[in-house]
C-alpha cells in the first residue's frame, strides 16, 4: 500500500493563510506552521490507522474508507466526515461541528512525497511530507 510508512513534514504552501481562514489565531498559526508533524500510516484493505505526532500532541486515528468518524484538529476544531479512495488519492470530506462548513482534504503520493491538500472556504493549502 503506497501510503504505508512514516512521513515527516518537509514544507508548507499557503498553510498560514489556510489556518487564518479556519479561524486559528495568529500565535497558533505561527506555531502550527512549525509543528514538526510526523504521520505514520498503516493501511489494511479499507482500514487505515494513522498516528499523528507533532510538537503539540500525539493521536491515533482509525478509520474505514466510506465510514463517518469524528476528529479534532490540533486547535480543537471538531469535525465529522469520512475518507474515500478516488483512484490513487485519498479524499476526505469533513464538516465542522461549530459552523457546518465543509473542509476537504486530499492525500496523494507524488514522486517520493506525500502531499496533503486542504481546501476550506476557497483557500487551498498544501503540506508536503517525505518518508522519514
Amino acid at each position: 500500500m503506497a501510503f504505508n510508512g512514516t512521513w515527516k513534514i518537509e514544507r508548507n504552501e499557503n498553510y498560514e493563510k489556510f489556518m487564518e481562514v479556519m479561524g486559528v489565531n495568529m500565535v497558533k498559526r505561527k506555531l502550527g506552521a512549525h509543528d514538526n508533524l510526523k504521520i505514520t500510516i498503516q493501511q489494511d484493505g479499507n482500514k487505515f490507522t494513522v498516528k499523528e505526532s507533532s510538537n503539540f500532541r500525539t493521536i491515533d486515528i482509525e478509520f474505514t474508507l466510506g465510514a463517518n468518524f469524528e476528529y479534532s484538529l490540533a486547535d480543537g476544531t471538531e469535525l465529522t466526515g469520512s475518507w474515500n479512495m478516488e483512484g490513487n488519492k485519498l479524499v476526505g470530506t469533513f464538516t465542522r461541528k461549530d459552523n457546518g462548513k465543509v473542509l476537504t482534504a486530499y492525500r496523494e503520493i507524488i514522486g517520493e512525497e506525500l502531499v496533503q491538500t486542504y481546501v476550506y472556504e476557497g483557500v487551498e493549502a498544501k503540506r508536503i511530507f517525505r518518508r522519514g
